[in-house]
C-alpha cells in the first residue's frame, strides 16, 4: 500500500489534520504561530460511556416486536433461555473488545483491529462496507422506526402517511447529524439522556409485569417449554435474531481516543452496561407474558404498545413516545461512534484525507460526520432498505468474528504487547466460533441474499487496489475523483 506522509492542512481558518501537530498563522509580521495539536479530546468518561452502549444496544426492537425469537423457538421457556445466553455471548464478546480497546488505545473499532491483526486489505474492506452500504442503511431504518413513532400518537385513527415518515425521519436525521457536528460534550449529554428515557420506558413495562407476577399472572408460564418444538435451523436463527437484538455492545471501542482512563473506563462501562441491558430485555420478555400469550404475541405488531394498551389504559400513549426517544438515542450513539471509524480510516490514508480533519473550535470531526449524511437520505428516499441490511447483515458478524479472532492471533503475534485487561482464551475462542457459525448459517439458509450481500463485499477488494495502491493515477482521474466527492459532501 502506497500512503501519503501526513502533512497538517488548514481549509478556512476551520479544520486541522487530527492526526499531525499544524500550525496556526500569525496575525502579525507573518512569523509562525507556536505549533498546536488539534486532536479530539477525551471527553467520554464512565457514565457517558455507559450511555453510549445501552444507548446504542437499545433500540426499537425490545419495544415494537420480540417475536423473531420465540417464532423460531416454539415455547415461552426457550425464548426466555435465549434471550439469557444472547445476552452471555454478547458479554463474551464485548469483553473481547475490552481487552482490544485497553492494549490498542486507538478509535476505529473494527476497522482498527482488523488493520493490526490482518493488515490493510481486509480493513478497507471492512470501512468500504460500512461507509456505503451498511451504516446508511441501518442509520435510515432505525430512523424510519423514529419517525413512524414520533407521529403515531397524531395519526391515532388512521394510518400515517409514508411521506410523513420519510420527511420527519429526514428532520430528525438532520438534527442528529447537526449535533454531532457541533458538540462532543452536548452529543454525549443528550446520549445520557436519552439513555435514562430508554431505562425509564423498560421500567415502565417491568414494573407492572412483576406486579402481574405478584397477583399470580402466570398462567402462561405453565408448561413453559411446551409448545411447537423449534427446528433444527429455526433454534439457530432465534440466536440469530437475539445476538442482533444485543448489537451495539462494540461502539464504546470506536471512540477509544476519547475515553477518559481507557485502561479502567471500557472494561467497567462493557461490563455494567450489558449486564443492564441483558438483564432489562430478560425482565421486558417475562413481563409481556404476564399478560399476552405466546400466540397474541406473535401476532401483534407493537408488542409494548399492545402491553401498554392492556394494563395502562391512556397512558399507553406515551409509548410511542418512548419509542421514539429510544430510536433516536439508537441514531445519535451509532453516528457519533461510526464516524469515528471514518476518521481513522482517512488518518490511515483509506478515506478521502478530508475525513481527518478536526474543527479547530468544536474538535468535532465534522466531515466525516456529515459524509453519512446524503448517503442516509439516498437509502431513505430511493433505497429498499431492508433488502440491503439482509444482504449485509452476515458481513457484521463475518468481521466481528475476524475481529476476536485477532485477538487470539495476536496474543501469539504480539505476546509481549501491554493488556491491562485479559480475558481467558476460551472467551474469544467460542465467541468467533459462533459469530462464524452464524455466517455459515445465513449461507446455508438464505444463500441468494448471502449470495449478494457477499458480492457486495468482494466489490472492495478492486476498490483497495484502484483508490489505495494505485498510486500512479492519471490527472482526469483524479480530478474526476475530487469532484465527486466534493458533489457528494455538497448534496
Amino acid at each position: 500500500m502506497v500512503r501519503k506522509a501526513a502533512v497538517s492542512t488548514l481549509s478556512n481558518g476551520s479544520y486541522l489534520q487530527g492526526q499531525t501537530n499544524g500550525r496556526l498563522p500569525s496575525l502579525d509580521s507573518g512569523q509562525p504561530a507556536q505549533k498546536e495539536k488539534v486532536v479530539l479530546k477525551k471527553k467520554v468518561t464512565l457514565l457517558r460511556g455507559i450511555s453510549i452502549i445501552i444507548g446504542t444496544i437499545i433500540g426499537a426492537g425490545i419495544f415494537i416486536s420480540p417475536k423473531g425469537i420465540l417464532k423460531n423457538t416454539g415455547s415461552v421457556g426457550m425464548s426466555l433461555t435465549v434471550w439469557t445466553v444472547c445476552g452471555i455471548l454478547s458479554l463474551f464478546g464485548a469483553l473481547c473488545y475490552a481487552e482490544l480497546g485497553t492494549c490498542i488505545k486507538k478509535s476505529g473499532g473494527h476497522y482498527t483491529y482488523i488493520l493490526e491483526a490482518f493488515g490493510p486489505l481486509p480493513a478497507f474492506v471492512r470501512v468500504w462496507v460500512e461507509l456505503l452500504i451498511i451504516r446508511p442503511a441501518a442509520t435510515a431504518v432505525i430512523s424510519l422506526a423514529f419517525g413512524r413513532y414520533i407521529l403515531e400518537p397524531f395519526f391515532m385513527q388512521c394510518e400515517i402517511p409514508e411521506l410523513a415518515i420519510k420527511l420527519i425521519t429526514a428532520v430528525g436525521i438532520t438534527l442528529v447529524m447537526v449535533l454531532n457536528s457541533m458538540s462532543v460534550s452536548w452529543s454525549a449529554r443528550i446520549q445520557i439522556f436519552l439513555t435514562f428515557c430508554k431505562l425509564v420506558a423498560i421500567l415502565i413495562i417491568i414494573v407492572p409485569g412483576v406486579i402481574q407476577l405478584i397477583k399470580g399472572e402466570t398462567q402462561h408460564f405453565q408448561n413453559a417449554f411446551a409448545g411447537n418444538d423449534a427446528s433444527v435451523m429455526g433454534l439457530p436463527l432465534a440466536f440469530y435474531s437475539g445476538m442482533y437484538a444485543y448489537s451495539g455492545w462494540f461502539y464504546l471501542n470506536f471512540v477509544t481516543e476519547e475515553v477518559e482512563n481507557p485502561e479502567k473506563t471500557i472494561p467497567l462501562a462493557i461490563c455494567i452496561s450489558m449486564i443492564i441491558v441483558t438483564v432489562g430485555y430478560v425482565l421486558t420478555n417475562v413481563a409481556y407474558f404476564t399478560t399476552i400469550s405466546a400466540g397474541e404475541l406473535l401476532l401483534s405488531k407493537a408488542v409494548a404498545v399492545t402491553f401498554a394498551e392492556r394494563l395502562m389504559g391512556s397512558f399507553s400513549l406515551a409509548v410511542p413516545v418512548f419509542v421514539a426517544l429510544s430510536c433516536f438515542g439508537s441514531m445519535n450513539g451509532g453516528i457519533f461512534a461510526v464516524s469515528r471509524m471514518f476518521f481513522v480510516a482517512s488518518r490511515e490514508g483509506h478515506l478521502p484525507e478530508i475525513l481527518s480533519m478536526i474543527h479547530v473550535r468544536k474538535h468535532t470531526p465534522l466531515p466525516a460526520v456529515i459524509v453519512l449524511h446524503p448517503l442516509t437520505m439516498i437509502m431513505l428516499f430511493n433505497g429498499d432498505l431492508y433488502s440491503l441490511l439482509n444482504f449485509l447483515s452476515f458481513a457484521r458478524w463475518l468481521f466481528i468474528g475476524l475481529v476476536v479472532a485477532g485477538l487470539i492471533y495476536l496474543r501469539y503475534k504480539r505476546p509481549d504487547m501491554p493488556r491491562p485487561f485479559k480475558v481467558p482464551l476460551f472467551i474469544p475462542a467460542l465467541f468467533s466460533f459462533t459469530c462464524l457459525f452464524m455466517v455459515a448459517l445465513s449461507l446455508y439458509s438464505d444463500p441468494v441474499n448471502t449470495g449478494i450481500g457477499f458480492a457486495i463485499t468482494l466489490t472492495g477488494v478492486p476498490a483497495y487496489y484502484l483508490f489505495i495502491v494505485w498510486d500512479k493515477k492519471p490527472k482526469w482521474f483524479r480530478r474526476l475523483l475530487g469532484k465527486s466527492w466534493v458533489g457528494l459532501q455538497l448534496l
